[in-house]
């Protein structure tokens, strides 16, 4: 046996099987960047194989049990599903499409928990499929955290110019400031910390941390929270021993970091830290969470039920996210030796 078939495989689930992820999944294995990684996928084959046939691959697939070696120039798959036509038709999720993106999800947690794969990277679910199939979730990381009894879980946004974790995700504009807290942002400039120099190994990270308000505040004129929340926060980590620095005005900060000068920027809101992200990455963006027992990344898009089934999705997300549970999975290797 090679060196390289005892690192596990990264597996890949499939998502929503009325989504793009069946097509992006076929692309992905046709890409000759992605060759140097093992992955295999989580899903159902039947779906897979009609995808890969309206695509007119050459990649043929085959039947894949964990602990088993990959099979060579072959689309490795552990079915998981048989699902039929009509629950498959593209655009259109059905509960039976739903319950079976979640077992997807599931199975890959399980087996990265026992150490039979390296690292998940999932394509897109539907968080109104995913209800309406019985789980109570409103999407991708409200599982897993469940699933790992995680009790702090984050969200990063990484590409190979930025990084942004998000205090706050979903929730409108008006609610922000009461969910904002000292303790909250402390623990995820820690998480943030913690992240960067296991995952992406950095010895030292450089953080920032963005002000809510326009001009970081102006002395209290524009608002109080950078002032009574956020800078006390930043003082408190970076007691404590983390290269912090902050809040910065928001409309400063992310030059600073493209620059180089930080590592990670720490935001207050959603489209705060995800406007300037897919203005760079809007094709190779990566979801990292942060917080968990095992690797999870996700490609930085839905399930575009608009375009599933007509040939056109973009894979680069994919290749992306997997190669980067590839990347965090050998650190997190050769940290603990």
């Amino acid at each position: 046996m090679s060196k390289r078939s005892k690192i596990p495989p990264i597996a890949i689930t499939m998502g929503c099987p009325a989504g793009i992820g069946p097509e992006v999944i076929i692309k992905y294995f046709q890409e000759p960047s992605t060759a140097p990684v093992s992955a295999v996928v989580i899903g159902d084959i039947g779906v897979l194989e009609k995808t890969a046939a309206s695509l007119a691959t050459l990649s043929p697939l085959c039947l894949w049990k964990p602990g088993e070696s990959l099979k060579r120039d072959h689309i490795n798959v552990m079915k998981c599903s048989s699902l039929s036509d009509e629950q498959t038709r593209p655009g259109q999720p059905t509960p039976a499409s739903g319950k079976a993106m979640a077992t997807y999800v599931d199975v890959a947690i399980s087996l990265c928990l026992e150490g039979l794969v390296g690292g998940i990277a999932t394509c897109p679910i539907s968080k109104t499929a995913l209800n309406n199939a019985g789980y109570n979730f409103p999407g991708h990381t409200e599982l897993l955290a469940d699933r790992t009894g995680s009790k702090q879980v984050a969200m990063m946004m990484a590409g190979n110019q930025l990084r942004v974790t998000l205090a706050t995700i979903h929730c409108s504009l008006a609610e922000i400031p009461s969910l904002l807290s000292k303790e909250k942002i402390v623990d995820l400039i820690r998480l943030t910390n913690s992240s960067l120099h296991d995952d992406f190994n950095l010895r030292i990270p450089k953080i920032a941390v963005a002000g809510l308000n326009p001009h970081g505040g102006e002395d209290c004129l524009f608002g109080s929270e950078e002032q009574k929340i956020i800078a006390p926060a930043v003082r408190i980590a970076a007691d404590s021993g983390i290269d912090v620095k902050g809040p910065y005005p928001p409309d400063t900060v992310f030059n600073k970091a493209v620059s180089g000068e930080f590592d990670a920027v720490i935001c207050m809101y959603h489209d705060q830290g995800l406007i300037p992200f897919k203005l760079l990455h809007f094709s190779d963006g990566v979801n990292v969470t942060l917080g968990l027992p095992i690797i999870r990344t996700s490609v930085d898009h839905g399930t575009a039920y608009d375009i599933a089934g007509k040939g056109i999705a973009d894979c680069k997300s994919l290749i992306a996210a997997v190669a980067m549970a590839s990347l965090i999975s050998s650190n997190r290797r050769n940290s603990v030796r």
